[in-house]
């Protein structure tokens, strides 16, 4: 317990931003004392429950882990790899409210387009 204890403290001076630092720091609190009480069980309980958490929350009005969860396999493109914005023809579903294209198609790039 005391080794976890000294890496989430040096760990948490690695967070650059000041406001995330502070809710990571009152976050790791519980999970040590869910760790120390109930052990890798109350670790996985207490992460699960972040998790719920995070799946709840919206921002704007939309869910604050769209496209994952609710899960929308259309929208799951670029999750781990971004890909290019000209390759964006379509606006995300909680975003449509009248027009649901975003851009004129065939917007790729092409070799000779800065030779006029």
């Amino acid at each position: 317990m005391v080794i976890v204890v000294s890496l989430t403290g040096i760990a948490s001076f690695t967070i650059p931003k000041f406001s995330l630092a502070i809710s990571v720091r009152l976050i790791r609190f519980p999970l040590m004392i869910l760790g120390s009480i109930f052990g890798l069980f109350g670790i996985i309980v207490g992460a699960m429950m972040v998790t719920a958490h995070l799946c709840k929350l919206r921002s704007f009005g939309v869910p604050y882990f769209s496209p994952v969860a609710p899960l929308k396999y259309k929208e799951l493109r670029d999750i781990f790899i971004r890909i290019p914005l000209w390759m964006y023809n379509k606006r995300p579903e909680e975003f449509v409210k009248t027009n649901a294209k975003r851009q004129k198609e065939n917007l790729s790039p092409s070799p000779n387009q800065g030779n006029n």
